[in-house]
């Protein structure tokens, strides 16, 4: 393994004329799915582990959200065609002549994650259809190795740390009109956000696509009224996030804020973003994993990115997977103990130790002294000799992938 270290001032985007930040939110489709797949591969390492003692192969990314039909009106619309759920991937089926119920896990696992995050639509109402290809497997075979997991692929994944004052705000706008209080407080607002920071210099101009759900409304009138109080809302939260993530720096932002940019007075329901359920699945709008945020919650184009998948993918030895959640951990590790900003790359190759990569590269935004270089490679090595202990965490649910 090389580990290289090298300043590069160019990694700092906040010193970038322009940067662009996007944040697929809760409820948009491409987030429905990522989330989903998530939680199946969860489910399935649990009871892998409950029944067999470790985690068997299982790579269930290949999930899609496909769109129904509404017809949304002031007062409460209806559904005309249900959400479909569709489940591909691969999953270890049966283990010494024993059945794993892998589409029950599958079905339960969307069903709990709807139920918990999406209020206004039904698990029992989604169509679920179930694809994922079965697998079995040997026990003996499975344990074979014990000198540790292995890469299954060659890939490669990125970090980076801190993020910018716009990643941070865009984040935390997403997070914050999806929390529970806000819901409580606007409960018209539906999980369907998106946010799009776009930072010109010192203007910072956020677009945000927020559903309605139509059962709150009752007329034109009443939707741009309770949008206005939304977008009030958000205006103050934006100010004051500003104000804290700007302090001592001595740089003012200049913020402007559009809500449902497409709205149009004096047409009714179809000058209103309006839904049933507060999602745009329900109109047809489809979702796949892989197509929306990064494992950091954010999509990035002034930061190098992948386009891994990390949803859904196994946890043990997926090496797009971990690698990139690793980067991210490790990163801020770096910036937390010598408080330098950085970026990191990591090329895993196949059959390696997942301990062992081809190459780390870290970057840093100003030049570190001798000491200081020698610690952070020595950093390095410790955090990938217990590179292991990331698949109790990643079961455990303590990443959101997405």
């Amino acid at each position: 393994m090389k580990i290289a270290l090298q300043k590069d001032s160019s990694i700092d985007v906040e010193k970038q004329a322009v940067e662009i930040v996007e944040r697929k939110g809760l409820g948009h489709p491409d987030y429905i799915a990522d989330s989903i797949a998530e939680s199946f591969s969860r489910n399935l390492s649990k009871f892998y582990i409950k029944d067999f003692g470790s985690v068997l192969h299982h790579n269930v990314d290949k999930l899609e959200v496909i769109g129904g039909a509404t017809e949304p009106a002031f007062g409460g619309g209806k559904i005309v065609k249900e959400i479909s759920i569709l489940f591909s991937g691969r999953a270890t089926s049966n283990v010494n002549g024993k059945d794993i119920p892998v589409k029950e896990i599958a079905i339960n696992s969307a069903k709990e994650w709807i139920k918990g995050n999406l209020r206004f639509l039904d698990p029992e109402g989604v169509n679920y259809l179930f694809y994922t290809g079965h697998g079995a497997a040997n026990l003996k075979e499975t344990f074979k190795r014990t000198d540790g997991p292995r890469s299954n692929d060659t890939s490669f994944a990125v970090g980076y740390y801190p993020l910018s004052r716009l990643e941070n705000m865009v984040l935390s706008l997403e997070r914050m009109v999806n929390s529970k209080d806000f819901k409580s407080k606007f409960p018209v607002s539906g999980e369907d956000v998106k946010v799009m920071g776009v930072r010109i210099k010192n203007k910072v101009i956020f677009t945000v696509a927020m559903a309605f759900v139509d059962r709150f409304i009752s007329s034109e009138k009443e939707y741009f009224s309770k949008k206005a109080e939304i977008v009030s809302e958000m205006e103050k939260y934006i100010a004051e996030l500003n104000e804290k993530l700007g302090a001592g720096s001595g740089k003012k932002l200049n913020i402007d804020l559009a809500v449902n940019s497409l709205d149009k007075k004096g047409i009714g329901t179809n000058g209103c973003y309006l839904t049933v359920t507060g999602l745009s699945a329900e109109a047809g709008d489809d979702g796949a994993v892989g197509r929306g945020n990064r494992v950091n919650g954010l999509i990035t184009p002034n930061r190098p990115m992948t386009l891994e998948a990390a949803a859904g993918k196994n946890p043990v030895n997926h090496i797009g997977k971990i690698y990139s959640l690793f980067s991210f951990d490790l990163s801020k590790k770096i910036y937390e103990q010598f408080g330098v900003k950085n970026q990191l790359r990591m090329v895993g190759r196949i059959g390696n130790n997942l301990s062992n990569p081809l190459i780390v590269s870290v970057k840093t935004d100003k030049k570190v002294d001798k000491d200081t270089k020698k610690n952070i490679l020595t950093l390095v090595d410790d955090e990938l000799s217990k590179i292991e202990g990331i698949t109790n965490r990643i079961i455990e649910g303590k990443y959101e992938i997405c």
